[in-house]
């Protein structure tokens, strides 16, 4: 139980850490590498749901306005979720997938870090899928219910979730803002 906490404490510090680097516009990791953005399509999602967010702050502020303790509780809490929803966006967007010379990273966020070594990538495919089934061996990556590049690895690779869980991964699918770019890259390794 303490270590889950744990978990979601850095979890939260990486969600707010990509909100300070995100305003400064600034990336995360991206040094000696080429950085591949994977945002454009839950901007408009993420901007929408922030929004609803601030609406509901207000109207649960004006029904509360007379009592103040549970006016001032949810206002603390709202405004939280406001920033946390802000947040999530951020860190999507200052931590891109990004192509070294012995590794692709992919990123999801503060949710998702996984390295694989460029020696490791069988094949690479640019597909569109709209729909991902849970599957053994296959880490589905999407971004607004969608993933536009497939890498097929020769080994599996190891992927921890931000809850300290382990499963081996022997398909990738992700979402690139240039998947053609991404596949491009990555096709003469």
């Amino acid at each position: 139980m303490l270590r889950t906490a744990g978990r979601l404490a850095r979890h939260e510090a990486r969600l707010f850490a990509g909100l300070v680097l995100w305003l400064a516009r600034r990336t995360e990791g991206t040094a000696g590498g080429r950085a591949f953005g994977y945002t454009r399509g839950q901007g408009a999602t993420m901007a929408g749901l922030a929004f609803v967010c601030v609406v509901e702050t207000v109207g649960v502020s004006v029904m509360l306005r007379d009592m103040p303790t549970a006016h001032d509780v949810l206002l603390v809490l709202d405004v939280y979720t406001v920033l946390f929803v802000i947040g999530l966006h951020a860190a999507c967007v200052v931590r891109p997938h990004v192509l070294t010379d012995k590794a692709l990273r992919v990123r999801y966020g503060a949710h998702v870090d996984l390295w694989i070594p460029l020696d490791a990538i069988a094949a690479v495919r640019r597909r569109t899928r709209m729909t991902h089934e849970p599957a053994d061996g296959v880490l589905d990556l999407a971004v607004g219910s969608q993933t536009s590049v497939e890498l097929e690895l020769t080994a599996p690779v190891a992927h921890r979730s931000f809850l300290g869980g382990s499963r081996q991964v022997s398909t990738v699918r992700l979402h690139a803002d240039d998947p053609g770019g991404l596949v491009r890259a990555l096709t003469p390794r």
